[in-house]
């Protein structure tokens, strides 16, 4: 009889609860600011039902067309093979053919000779220069273009692995045009730098003559730029929220800095090359 009691107050305990929260649920509902926050996930959830009914008529289609190529496959492949081997058993018989006529050549056939033009001393002017060909200056061949090795772009498993604080609301997409904006800057200037100085104009005189004053022992062997270079080649704004994204690079290994001279390098970390 006390186990009934307990479990019928427990039950009627449940029920106020859940009338309680439906009664504090629909006041939320009634207020201005929460009515219109619900209204947007409401839209937003029948935006993504769509999406998902879409999805799933896709990949209906795409199973079909995959069952629909294998059968293809397969006649095309048995197809291909007679065809091979006709094309086997044809130049076979063309091979004997010729192998035929090159054992049997008729003796009454003539035989090819090689003539020389000689040039009779006597027929020759002897106030008259002979001229003689000079040979034709063999053409060097061009210098092979050195390759500019840049940074590769960071994947979406990396992407997910960077921790929040650092991401803040940065998102795939920016963190990857940052990246095609550096390397645009450092392909700029080493192009600079692999020019031949006699092709060069005064400007990019003037930035290989800056480039070279940059390079230190630290920075030998790396491709780097500086905030100058970026600048330079690109319209990227050097402030708070780039900075953050090359804390971002040097987290995922892209590029580690270099404190000796004003700004920063880029040093590529074949590692974490893909």
């Amino acid at each position: 009889m006390a186990s009934d009691l307990e479990q019928l107050c427990s039950h009627i305990n449940e029920k106020i609860g859940n009338i309680k929260r439906t009664l504090s649920l629909r006041n939320c509902g009634q207020e201005p600011t929460l009515k219109t926050i619900l209204n947007k996930i409401g839209d937003e959830i029948i935006v993504v039902n769509e999406l998902l009914n879409k999805l799933e008529l896709e990949i209906q289609y795409q199973e079909q067309t995959n069952s629909s190529l294998k059968g293809k496959g397969l006649q095309s492949s048995r197809s291909i093979s007679f065809s091979m081997l006709e094309l086997f058993e044809s130049l076979e018989e063309d091979y004997k053919d010729v192998e035929h006529l090159k054992e049997n050549i008729p003796p009454h056939l003539p035989q090819v000779t090689v003539t020389q033009n000689f040039v009779n001393g006597s027929d020759l002017d002897p106030e008259e220069p002979v001229k003689v060909e000079e040979p034709a200056p063999t053409k060097k061949p061009p210098k092979e273009q050195r390759s500019i090795k840049e940074m590769p772009f960071i994947t979406s498993d990396e992407f997910n692995g960077i921790p929040a604080y650092m991401k803040s609301r940065l998102t795939y997409c920016h963190i990857n045009d940052v990246i095609k904006e550096i390397n645009k800057a450092v392909v700029s200037k080493y192009k600079i730098l692999h020019q031949p100085k006699k092709s060069m104009s005064s400007v990019a005189r003037n930035l290989y003559h800056r480039f070279i004053d940059e390079e230190t022992k630290e920075t030998k062997g790396h491709y780097f730029v500086v905030e100058a270079d970026i600048k330079e080649f690109t319209a990227l704004k050097v402030d708070k929220r780039f900075h953050g994204i090359l804390n971002i690079l040097r987290h995922c290994r892209r590029l580690s800095e270099i404190d000796d001279i004003s700004g920063y390098s880029q040093k590529l970390d074949m590692r974490a090359a893909h």
